[in-house]
């Protein structure tokens, strides 16, 4: 039987049309030949946050290469030049066959590319020749990526060439994204400088939402002004009016990216880079063509109907979903809830993979506390994944490898999983598994729906968290940080409930009342840190001397108290006996130049009705203190 090539996908903005494109292609191929992706996608640069594109690119790191056979890189739709040098830098590690989209800067992998720089050539001279503009605006993606470098350098060039001066107040450095087209418009509008003739932009999707925004200021596109996009989108093509751009085979890019990998990994041998053709497209936006849109409409009008659908459909879902969980309360809950709503999103299988410490909450001894263990860097080396669903039914995995990525291996080839982050800020909690699944790529609401199950973790870890603050501050409430027993409020808190115990059942209830003989002879003459390890000893034998039914407590300064429910006469004795046995072995074993020594009252009754709990303790403080008296005048007789 054939081994099953694996294959690693590295890209960012899954949401966008030019990914979505080349990963249909790559999945088209790769189920042609019974191959499986790995998809691990990042939603970086999104939100503006660098706490939140931390944990995002922290996806990347769960990519164990030694599993894979190849990989695919579009590290051109990553921004981040870091992020990015960490990827290649792993990827040239590995030793893998690698085929990269649209970048022709790593010559040791195979390249599978367009010439941008002829193509933005076209564009931006078609606009000065033929429509006579000379007052051009730009919108460039990042300059770190080479396709961005490539048609912002032919944009410069042709400038050039055409005897027209770059002012860079005209030109904006964004990063692909539709939001990116939006602030340019705001930002060459603010200049005060007069009104562009043309807006070039280096891909449709900032050029569509340019257009908006323009329409926003009341601009009409193109009688007021030119703009001009790059990559021929579907939505590129349906505008009204239809964009002007760069037809280029995204679907095919991505099946010759995926085809070139699975050839070399079976041994036939591949030029190093692959040109696709491309060619401008003029149209409505730049007053070619007319303004209307192609002649597909009614393609068009199904397809938008179904787009539409879908998002109501996942709002819907979204919605009550988000409803929900906000009602949880535990882990489980939730995972539930995640699943009950998952059945609802066709998918082979769904999973939730959390970092063993995903739950780590602040704990504290004798009143210390513990700093919080974050997840930033990476995965813990094993994780948990609470929710594994397969045809409607959940399989948890208690404990795997973080190595194997997936919980538990899928079978057969031809499957595409999608691996997206699950984090807060730049906190790790674990990861998502999409797994022959549309939702990921083809939903316009993916990263919200992750975004909210992210969120609903982080709340139940933030409540767990707050319950275990809650426990320690009720310990610290009724335990003595010094003895680590029961203080005073910790003992009237449970004597209560022994004390009407015995009242109930008509049993007796043993008192010791325990005051510390010499407590200040040691302070003053060996410290009070000496003093305080000799009440540390003592209330360790006192907890020593509590037997089942039974408990202890610092009563005060130097007194303390055990009260035991269901007791005989005999355990009076017996309790004194052994604390004095306690006592004098703790000192041998100690060696200390003085001697810890108490008096113990012990009293065994029955709690009658006219009796209260103070009134037994008062007795049992009696017999001490008269035991104590005999002490001090027995040491004066010895003295004399």
């Amino acid at each position: 039987m054939r081994k099953i090539i694996e294959i690693a996908v590295i890209v960012a903005g899954i949401d966008e049309e030019y990914q979505n494109s080349l990963l249909d292609g790559i999945t088209k191929c790769a189920k042609m030949n019974h191959a499986n992706i790995s998809c691990f996608c990042a939603f970086g640069g999104v939100l503006s946050s660098s706490r939140y594109d931390r944990g995002e690119y922290n996806i990347y790191t769960l990519v164990n290469y030694e599993k894979f056979d190849g990989v695919i890189l579009m590290t051109n739709t990553i921004s981040d030049p870091v992020e990015k040098e960490k990827i290649l830098k792993k990827v040239r590690d590995s030793g893998l066959p690698v085929t990269v989209l649209d970048c022709d800067e790593y010559p040791e992998f195979y390249n599978v590319s367009i010439d941008n720089y002829q193509a933005m050539k076209d564009i931006v001279e078609h606009v000065i020749k033929v429509h006579g503009a000379k007052l051009i605006n730009y919108i460039s993606g990042p300059l770190a990526n080479p396709e961005a470098s490539d048609r912002y350098r032919a944009f410069l060039e042709v400038m050039s060439e055409n005897a027209l001066v770059t002012d860079m107040d005209r030109v904006y450095f964004g990063e692909f994204r539709p939001s990116d087209g939006k602030k340019a418009v705001e930002t060459f509008i603010r200049s005060g400088k007069p009104r562009p003739e043309a807006i070039i932009c280096a891909n449709d999707a900032m050029a569509l939402a340019a257009i908006e925004e323009l329409n926003n200021y009341g601009y009409v596109v193109p009688d007021d002004m030119i703009v001009t996009g790059f990559d021929n989108t579907y939505n590129a093509r349906h505008h009204l009016p239809a964009l002007t751009t760069v037809s280029r085979p995204l679907d095919e890019a991505g099946f010759r990216a995926c085809e070139i990998l699975i050839d070399v990994i079976s041994g036939k041998e591949h030029e190093k880079t692959t040109i696709l053709e491309s060619s401008p497209v003029f149209t409505g936006s730049c007053g070619c063509g007319g303004s209307g849109c192609t002649n597909d409409m009614a393609e068009y009008m199904v397809s938008i109907y179904k787009t539409l659908n879908s998002c109501k459909s996942d709002i819907s879902i979204i919605n009550r979903m988000t409803t929900e969980l906000a009602e949880n309360e535990t882990s489980d809950s939730n995972m539930r809830t995640i699943a009950q709503f998952i059945n609802e999103i066709k998918c082979d299988r769904f999973t939730v993979c959390l970092c063993t410490n995903w739950d780590t909450v602040i704990k504290g001894t004798s009143g210390s506390h513990v700093p919080e263990d974050i997840q930033i860097c990476g995965y813990t080396e094993h994780m948990t994944a609470p929710l594994v669903l397969e045809s409607g039914i959940n399989s948890s995995v208690k404990l795997f490898s973080t190595a194997d990525m997936h919980p538990r291996p899928l079978k057969g080839g031809g499957n595409i999983s999608y691996f997206l982050p699950l984090h807060f800020r730049e906190r790790c909690l674990g990861y998502y598994i999409f797994t022959n699944s549309l939702f990921p790529s083809k939903s316009l609401l993916c990263h919200t729906l992750i975004l909210n199950i992210s969120n609903s973790v982080e709340n139940i870890r933030k409540l767990l968290h707050l319950n275990s603050m809650i426990d320690e501050l009720d310990r610290l409430y009724v335990i003595d940080p010094l003895c680590n027993i029961y203080n005073r409020n910790g003992f009237i808190r449970t004597a209560d409930a022994l004390f009407r115990h015995c009242q109930e059942k008509g049993s007796k209830l043993l008192i010791a009342f325990i005051d510390m003989d010499g407590l200040k002879m040691i302070n003053d003459n060996y410290g009070h840190k000496e003093g305080d390890f000799a009440l540390q000893r003592l209330a360790g034998v006192i907890k020593d001397c509590c037997g089942s039914g039974r408990i202890c407590a610092r009563f005060g300064g130097d007194e303390f108290i055990i009260l035991g429910s269901d007791a005989s006469d005999e355990d009076a004795p017996a309790v004194e006996t052994a604390f004095y046995a306690q006592l004098e072995n703790i000192n041998s074993i100690i060696k200390k130049p003085y001697s810890i020594a108490a008096s113990i009252g012990t009293i065994v009754t029955e709690v009658e009705d006219d009796k209260t709990l103070f009134n037994l303790i008062t007795q049992a403080d009696t017999i001490m203190y008269e035991k104590k008296k005999r002490k001090k005048t027995s040491r004066y007789l010895r003295r004399d």
